[in-house]
């Protein structure tokens, strides 16, 4: 059926290309940044940081400013590898992490551990035969698809499961956990391990949450080295072969971890060592995204490259006022609330304003923690320094991706392209709704963003407490209007209510 799928898709893109004639469909990269605020980038505001090779994305194409991803990783990599929005079942399951960790570093036996890796492969949550993934997309528009980086949904996987998803190459970690260090032992390619060059430990060179250490720790060779390599690399070697890339990096994830400071933070006294090596990696993310401009520029692939940035979910702290954020403290030691006194890193101690002013971090359901930046580029096709205001989302990807490369976009899908905002400006078909599930609790849960701008928040559904937000004139989400719309309010917790958990409209029914 898998088959037959794909042969459908091949000739549905001789019959009809979306978005972009036959003769000129673009390649495609998206780079996938991990928690990464919307506050970091120039473009979006930062001032102590500097960003220019992203802005200069921005300023030459589209800036979207009411983009969601999800509120943490694996569901954000799940809503862009499916089309789905991560309330649908399956989204937020993923398979533990941290099991190969314990066998490099000797806790268990290799016996034991393909035992227990064998158990983990048969329990994971399935992949039904007929399901369509992002890459398949463009390999079923004639696309040679890549991925390098933080490999898979999250949060172990294999060859073959990343295979699967329909990447003919992919480059990276098996293992989310060992995301976590830069300084890997191995890494795969294709399903072959890889050694790096002096690096020995079992966590990867895993830094404390202090980021005290001394600059450099951790081993010799730097993963995200490796992936910009091997990213470049593949340019080169497909240059005349239409490609979708994607490349998912760490940066800027912590714990902070870089090989040597950035000139422009080694000196700055404003700055604590643990915030100079995060502005460093957030530096480092914005060097690499220059590199491959400057690839496809040298290989006349700019004008036919359509290249896509942002972020898994909203800002996370791994310096300065972290702790007071685990524990919900104001600056004056107050406790903060949900209310009219909510975590924000403009009002707590974030030197950088990660999430320029929104409530909340990563895990939230506040704008903090799934609000995040979106800049499409492609000369000549999308209008230079543009900006959208349109309610979109990582799920939304699928589609577009479909439309850009003359691909298909599987039946069932939540996705709803918004490549027509990218080459007209205009959008015949919106989303009503946006949905964010979130099984966290710290601050705020699931939500559901209307097109004409109310946001619902989710605080306790036992307890019936709901909120609700004008984003149009309160995205930092200080006033709740939820005792003057009961209406509006019992309307949207209806629809979110039956979006979470609800079944899968792309597979059939079982």
């Amino acid at each position: 059926m898998r088959k037959l799928i794909n042969v459908l898709l091949a000739v549905g893109l001789l019959m009809v290309v979306r978005g972009a004639d036959n003769r000129d469909r673009p390649n495609v990269i998206m780079i996938f940044a991990d928690d990464l605020g919307i506050g970091m980038l120039g473009c979006y505001g930062q001032k102590l940081v500097k960003t220019p090779n992203i802005d200069l994305l921005a300023r030459e194409g589209m800036k979207f400013t009411n983009y969601y991803g999800a509120v943490y990783c694996a569901p954000s990599r799940w809503c862009l590898l499916t089309g789905l929005h991560d309330g649908r079942i399956g989204g937020w399951k993923q398979t533990g992490s941290g099991l190969v960790i314990e066998r490099d570093a000797g806790k268990i036996s290799e016996e034991e551990y393909q035992k227990r890796f064998a158990k983990l492969k048969a329990e994971s949550y399935p992949v039904h035969p007929e399901e369509v993934f992002l890459a398949e997309v463009a390999q079923g528009a004639g696309y040679r698809t890549a991925q390098f980086g933080k490999l898979d949904r999250g949060f172990t996987t294999w060859a073959e499961q990343v295979e699967r998803f329909g990447w003919d190459f992919h480059e990276g970690y098996y293992d989310h956990t060992r995301c976590h260090g830069f300084y890997p032992p191995y890494l795969w390619r294709n399903g072959q391990r890889f050694e790096l060059e002096g690096n020995t430990r079992a966590d990867c060179g895993r830094m404390s949450e202090e980021g005290d250490e001394p600059v450099g720790e951790g081993g010799e060779t730097y993963s995200e080295n490796v992936f910009i390599e091997g990213i470049l690399k593949f340019i080169r070697d497909h240059k005349d072969e239409r490609f979708y890339l994607q490349h998912s990096t760490q940066l800027p994830h912590g714990p902070v971890a870089i090989p040597e400071l950035h000139p422009d933070y080694a000196d700055d006294e404003r700055l604590s060592l643990g915030e100079k090596k995060y502005a460093s990696m957030v530096r480092m993310l914005d060097d690499h995204v220059g590199l491959i401009m400057a690839e496809l520029k040298m290989l006349g692939l700019d004008e036919k490259t359509v290249v896509f940035f942002t972020s898994d979910n909203g800002h996370e702290l791994y310096y300065g006022p972290k702790p007071s954020y685990a524990k919900q403290l104001l600056p004056d030691g107050e406790k903060a609330n949900l209310t009219d006194k909510k975590w924000r890193t403009s009002e707590c101690g974030d030197v950088f304003d990660g999430a320029a002013g929104r409530a909340g971090l990563k895990r939230s359901g506040y704008q903090g923690g799934m609000q995040v930046p979106m800049i499409v580029r492609w000369p000549n096709r999308i209008k230079a320094g543009s900006t959208t205001g349109l309610l979109s989302t990582h799920y939304d990807f699928m589609g577009t991706l479909a439309d850009l490369t003359g691909g298909r976009l599987p039946q069932g899908k939540d996705s709803i392209s918004y490549a027509e905002t990218l080459l007209k400006g205009t959008q015949s078909k919106e989303h009503e709704y946006v949905v964010v599930n979130n099984q966290f609790g710290k601050m705020g849960r699931s939500a559901l963003i209307s097109r004409d701008g109310w946001k619902l928040v989710e605080l306790d559904r036992k307890k019936n407490r709901f909120q609700l937000y004008n984003l149009k004139t309160d995205n930092e989400e200080r006033y709740d209007v939820a005792k003057e719309n009961p209406e509006r309010v019992a309307q949207l917790k209806k629809i979110l209510l039956s979006e979470l958990s609800s079944p899968r409209p792309d597979l059939p029914k079982s």
